[in-house]
């Protein structure tokens, strides 16, 4: 039974959104592994959880990437076991 796809474009709203949640991603990952030892606390208290955390905070950030890529490699497979 084939089930029969059809085309969808997404909006351009779409697009934008991601690039700005990937760049307001990329602040926060950069002030908490980078800019967090020079500067002092901000008083915001996500910020300043990171900032005072050792260990956990590179786990908070390397989560997405590392979901990321397990989604992909997982469709990846998905793909070339439909297609075989």
């Amino acid at each position: 039974m084939h089930l029969r796809q059809t085309k969808h474009i997404p909006s351009p709203s779409a697009g934008h959104s991601i690039i700005a949640l990937s760049v307001l991603f990329f602040l926060l990952a950069s002030y908490a592994v980078l800019f967090s030892a020079f500067l002092p606390l901000s008083g915001i208290p996500l910020l300043d959880v990171l900032a005072q955390d050792t260990h956990y905070k590179y786990f908070v950030l390397l989560i997405i990437p590392t979901s990321s890529y397990f989604v992909i490699a997982n469709w990846v497979g998905w793909q070339y076991y439909q297609n075989s």
